[in-house]
């Protein structure tokens, strides 16, 4: 299997279960560092305190840690052009409410 997509799968299997209860969330960078086993990546979803935010996270695949990196909020005209796109985790019907808000 190729090493970027395998460093792919294990990030997904340590953020998706995190990032579930913000659906739908859509990855809008992401940069592969395969000398560190690592992938940075922002992801955008709708928190249920502060609104639209842009979430940096670092995956480091060799201790297998998700490490959240800060967030900041996102204006409609930043939010919109994202969303066209199809979302890294989906959902039926949002439940922002009732996310954690961490």
């Amino acid at each position: 299997m190729n090493p970027e997509q395998e460093l792919r799968d294990k990030r997904d299997a340590k953020a998706k279960p995190h990032l579930d209860q913000y659906a739908p969330v859509w990855i809008i960078t992401e940069k592969i560092i395969l000398t560190d086993e690592a992938i940075q990546f922002n992801v955008m979803f709708e928190h249920p305190e502060y609104g639209w935010v842009n979430r940096r996270y670092r995956y480091d695949g060799f201790n297998d840690v998700l490490y959240h990196k800060g967030q900041t909020l996102m204006n409609e005209s930043e939010v919109l052009p994202n969303q066209e796109k199809d979302p890294y985790i989906s959902v039926t019907v949002a439940d922002i409410p009732n996310s954690y808000g961490g």
